[in-house]
């Protein structure tokens, strides 16, 4: 039922306004009973709605884990993401909130960047028409998203104040363009700024960024809230139009707005429009009617499914060469007997990168385990890992560890008062817990019965290893722990406390090690005890597990190849390794993993790659092999979606969201990347990605749009309604261009393909990329049918940003001699030049079937010359 939003705001205090604009914990907004205004809470993310946890400490609830951005990126099909929204609009609800913390639309600027595998793509139009369609998909539950990070945050380093330098047509063209179609189109009811600066400002109170583009010119009618502990000032964020600061404690908004809401520092209108605002947004969601809700592991058949076919849809058979007259993939099943399965990825889930996007699934299943149930007993199917390639210790798995009564995972129990105080353990017993892996954390107001300060815990769990060896066990700790195993202290990280390090959002400390002989099918009692006297938000440690290599682990990988029909290698990263917090240092895959591909390829010729990775790896092995298949961190679904695609019951669907360069020093930001000196400048410009490459004629491994199908497509000559346009008043191209172009599947199998248009202007007036992509549509084919595909570029499509003269409101002189003033164009705006325009159809930025031209004229001068 609506409220009267009047009335509830003439009767709210200041105190009471002011306590709607900060968080009450990490999850949720204040309540006001006395007027009957309840908690709201909010939930990450992008991988999925994790609920009110944080990721990976303490106690979670499963829930759906959909692949990643940049796998998303990579299907191109907005429909597509329209059902994972909906999905996860459901999702939402069973977690008791009403805001989801997603989607990430910030670019791939660099392939190093910590959260590239979170974003959709290097290009800013298909990132925002996949947003757009995904944030519809939530909000028809009436879930509101938080599109994010507003603006400029596409780096790691130095990520809470770094400055952002980049000009306004940069700016405009590329960074806030996916934030734009996630308003105009999407109608996202949220915003989540950024935590860096942009050209000096920090956009929590940017007044140009939130009050002038968001709000009055793309008409915003959401809220903005800031990132999770973002720096900000009372004043500046109120002026700014900042509506929410989270988490709790408030730091400049809750009492300190209202203090300075009384003081006079900060007008009272700038209080009521937040209030306002965030009321209006939970009141159209009918959130103000909410009862509490308890979060809930809803696991649905349905949800399953459509991460299933999100994942097939984003893979990318980058190469699929023929070896004896056949290519390798699809694998045939009816010719083979033995299939070697090689890789540090194989035997273990990557199914997510690090940080905030983190979620509980409700399964993680290895590749290795969905291959041998899918080929039978009749394919003998074996495995080596080759290398590891952990950045830590992995953490103790679920399947690993039991209870004493047998249930998964560690038994916590938590007692009141240190750890060395004489009580009697049943007296002063707080509460039990189960942990279901290794990472043992408790946190305050988290995890029912946990005081804040003046308590101890134990963790007990029975430990089964597979194979008998050296093992390395290891902690990272939030708080002094030790360590037994079969009552030997292991590790004691109380006596001698480490240093910090980056675990645990930099909170953790760093990893501290001891190797121990375990026994294989016997199980080993690991206790871990641990100090939570001081007053902090969790504590508690991550017991880390690795058998120790003997021998030449890459010989052992080799010699199986070699004896095996087909070699299918698993390379790729760690959530440890792409991960919120930090960017990379290098393309290079992680450990020996190149050196495992080369030997397993001298071994067999019918090798397969699949890159688990989240972003662009260097490939210096893929003139050698001949089938190479990025399958990102794929989700929940990924390993039974892998299984589909290789042996041919599904179509390999993605294409390249983002370019794959030969080399690091080949890629448009290197040398601006991440940072220095408190700066992070965008010294490419508009040419980032494809852009640079295209542009500069710059050879890359695999170009952006690129993916090969198991079938084959005729791309017919396309017909444009118009080919002549006019140039209006206000330097807009009049009309719009209707593309369409027969696709036909000249194969013998069911496939899809992806017809990307992009726009070249002949003669640029002003300094423009060579092409940018413009359209995209993607068709599912039977052998045989054709199918039209129907693309539409508007004005915007030709246009360029004009940033005026932001000082006198004087413009350029046109191209027909008249120098304008326009005071309402002072600060920059869309324009279109007369001139010619290539219309490329093609199936990436560097394979283009067919090619039309557009004539835009000029408006008559004397119309020109009339604007003022």
């Amino acid at each position: 039922m609506s409220r009267d939003l009047d009335a509830l705001l003439a009767d709210l205090t200041i105190e009471e306004k002011a306590s709607l604009t900060t968080g009450a914990s990490m999850w949720t907004t204040h309540a006001v009973d006395r007027l009957g205004i309840p908690s709201i809470t909010v939930t990450d993310g992008p991988a999925g709605a994790r609920g009110p946890f944080i990721p990976g400490i303490g106690s979670q609830v499963s829930t759906l884990c959909i692949p990643c951005g940049s796998a998303l990126g990579a299907t191109f099909d907005v429909d597509l993401l329209y059902e994972l929204g909906d999905a996860l609009g459901q999702q939402t609800r069973t977690k008791g909130a009403r805001v989801l913390l997603a989607p990430t639309v910030n670019l791939h600027r660099s392939p190093l960047f910590g959260r590239h595998f979170e974003c959709y793509s290097e290009d800013p139009l298909l990132s925002g028409l996949l947003a757009a369609s995904f944030i519809r998909g939530v909000q028809s539950h009436q879930v509101a998203t938080t599109v994010k990070h507003f603006v400029g945050n596409d780096a790691e380093f130095e990520r809470m104040t770094i400055d952002s330098v980049i000009d306004q047509r940069t700016l405009r063209e590329m960074y806030l363009l996916p934030f734009e179609i996630a308003v105009r189109e999407g109608g996202s009811l949220g915003i989540m700024t950024s935590y860096n600066r942009l050209n000096g400002t920090y956009c929590s109170e940017d007044q140009s960024l939130l009050t002038d583009i968001l709000r009055k010119e793309w008409g915003f009618e959401g809220f903005v809230v800031t990132d999770w502990f973002a720096g900000t000032t009372t004043a500046g964020a109120a002026k700014a139009g900042l509506d929410l600061e989270m988490p709790a404690p408030a730091r400049a908004y809750g009492r300190f707005l209202a203090e300075a809401v009384r003081s006079g520092a900060v007008d009272e209108a700038d209080l009521d429009r937040a209030a306002r605002t965030l009321l209006s947004v939970f009141d159209r969601l009918g959130a103000l009617d909410d009862d509490p809700v308890t979060p809930q592991a809803v696991d649905i058949l349905q949800h399953r499914e459509v991460a299933r076919r999100a994942a097939r849809a984003s893979f990318v058979l980058l190469k699929n060469d023929s070896v004896e007259g056949s290519p390798l993939l699809p694998m045939n099943v009816q010719t083979l007997r033995s299939v070697a399965v090689i890789g540090p990825n194989a035997g273990r889930a990557r199914i997510m990168g690090g940080g905030s996007a983190e979620v509980q699934p409700h399964h993680r299943t290895a590749i290795i385990d969905v291959l041998r149930e899918s080929l039978g007993d009749t394919i003998t199917v074996s495995y080596e890992a080759g290398c590891h390639i952990d950045k830590t210790t992995p953490t103790i798995d679920p399947d690993v560890v039991r209870t004493t009564a047998g249930d998964p995972g560690f038994t916590v129990t938590v007692y009141d008062g240190p750890a060395n105080a004489d009580l009697s353990a049943d007296e002063h017993l707080l509460t039990t817990l189960n942990r279901a892996d290794g990472r043992i954390v408790v946190v305050a107001r988290n995890d029912p019965g946990v005081p804040t300060a003046g308590f101890h815990f134990s963790a007990e769990g029975l430990v089964t290893v597979r194979q008998s060896g050296e093992y390395v066990i290891s902690l990272v700790e939030l708080s002094p722990c030790q360590l037994f195993i079969d009552d030997v202290l292991v590790i004691d990280g109380q006596t001698t406390l480490p240093p910090r390090g980056q675990a645990f959002f930099g909170l953790g400390s760093e990893e501290i090690s001891a190797t121990v002989s375990l026994i294989a099918e016997q199980p080993h009692r690991f206790v871990l005890t641990c100090d939570g006297t001081a007053k902090q938000w969790a504590h508690g440690a991550e017991i880390g597990m690795q058998l120790v290599d003997t021998g030449d682990s890459i010989q052992r990988a080799a010699d199986l190849a070699a004896r095996s029909d087909v070699a299918l290698v698993i390379v790729g990263t760690t959530d440890d390794w792409e991960s919120e917090g930090h960017d990379r240092d290098s393309l290079s895959l992680p450990g020996r993993q190149n050196e495992l591909i080369e030997a397993v390829r001298a071994a067999n010729e019918r090798t397969i790659i699949l890159i688990n990775a989240g972003s662009p790896v260097a490939m210096p092995w893929a003139d050698d092999v001949a089938a190479i298949m990025q399958i990102w961190f794929g989700g929940q679904e990924m390993g039974i979606a892998v299984s589909d695609v290789l042996l041919g019951t599904h179509d390999p669907g993605g294409r390249l969201p983002t370019s794959i360069p030969f080399r690091l020093e080949d890629t448009p930001a290197f040398g601006n990347f991440p940072g220095e000196h408190g700066q992070i400048r965008y010294g490419e410009g508009l040419l980032m990605g494809y852009r640079w490459y295209d542009s500069r004629d710059i050879p890359v491994r695999f170009p952006f749009g690129h993916g090969l199908s198991y079938t084959t497509f005729d791309i017919g000559t396309p017909e444009l309604d118009h080919y002549e346009l006019t140039t209006s008043e206000d330097h807009q191209a009049t009309g719009s261009i209707r593309i369409s172009v027969p696709v036909t599947n000249t194969g013998r199998r069911h496939g899809s393909q992806i017809v990307q248009v992009y726009v070249s202007p002949r003669d640029p007036q002003v300094h423009r990329p060579h092409q940018e992509l413009k359209a995209v549509a993607k068709v599912e084919l039977a052998p045989n049918d054709t199918e039209t595909a129907v693309l539409t570029l508007t004005s915007r499509a030709f246009a360029y940003w004009d940033p005026g003269d932001h000082y006198r409101g004087v413009l350029r002189p046109q191209i027909t001699g008249h120098t304008t003033t326009n005071h309402e164009h002072r600060h920059g705006f869309w324009r279109v030049d007369p001139g010619l325009y290539d219309i490329c159809i093609g199936t990436s930025s560097r394979e283009i079937h067919h090619t039309a031209t557009v004539a835009i004229h000029p408006a008559l001068a004397n119309d020109i010359g009339s604007e003022t």
